[in-house]
């Protein structure tokens, strides 16, 4: 793919980021680049990590605060963070519940993070801002215009080697290190990204289908910004197990 055609279409996809970041005093959170063709990916160099050793089995997180905080909210603890072990965070649904199993050891930042704004209720009553068929659905903006944040960011973890199959849970970000609330689930078969995006896990083979709706139904034509879902994208409210 040219560069050219390859600027046109992440411009297409997500407008401009710095201009969004800058109107929102906040992280402007979204996947960046998408293209069909694996010649494409990008050879970035690997960001630096959020987490710090700590004992056996965890890790340190610095959650710094950043910006105006969409909806009212403390940063996470950081000290000795799990990095081993699952948890499930369930999205209760217009469409129906999507369960995302998230794997601490892929990222235990990024994980702590979500999980913490889950229980402290920062989901609830929220809605999925973004919907691009055959490539992502993202939801965690309290605001619904894909601008907002925790009041908080955190560091990329990342290998380099990130893939992002149809299902993969994984942070939106500005940039660089500038991770907040909003994540993105795959709806695409074969959706390639730059490995910049950190990954957290997948949602469960069952919750597919609930998100797939929610894609089925394309987008809401009478939304401004012409990404919103047009059904069944709203949080009534999270739940962790």
């Amino acid at each position: 793919m040219s560069r050219v055609r390859r600027i046109v279409l992440t411009a297409l996809l997500i407008g401009v980021v710095a201009t969004t970041a800058a109107c929102s005093g906040g992280p402007a959170t979204t996947p960046v680049s998408s293209t069909s063709s694996s010649s494409a990916r990008s050879s970035s160099p690997v960001h630096a990590s959020s987490s710090t050793p700590a004992a056996s089995g965890t890790v340190d997180c610095a959650y710094p605060a950043s910006g105006t905080a969409a909806k009212q909210v403390d940063p996470p603890n950081g000290s000795g963070v799990a990095a081993t072990g699952t948890v499930d965070v369930t999205l209760h649904m217009d469409a129906g519940d999507v369960v995302l199993d998230l794997d601490r050891s892929m990222a235990p930042c990024a994980t702590n993070s979500l999980v913490w704004l889950a229980e402290q209720g920062y989901f609830d009553d929220t809605s999925c801002h973004r919907l691009v068929p055959g490539f992502v659905l993202q939801c965690g903006d309290p605001t619904g215009k894909g601008t907002g944040g925790p009041g908080y960011r955190f560091n990329d973890e990342l290998s380099g080697r990130e893939t992002y199959p149809y299902g993969t849970v994984a942070m939106a970000n500005a940039g660089p290190n500038t991770n907040g609330s909003q994540f993105f689930i795959v709806i695409g078969e074969d959706v390639k990204l730059d490995p910049a995006y950190t990954v957290m896990g997948t949602v469960s083979q069952a919750s597919m289908s609930v998100v797939d709706t929610i894609a089925a139904a394309g987008v809401d034509p009478t939304d401004p910004q012409g990404t919103r879902p047009a059904q069944g994208g709203h949080i009534t409210s999270a739940s962790v197990a």
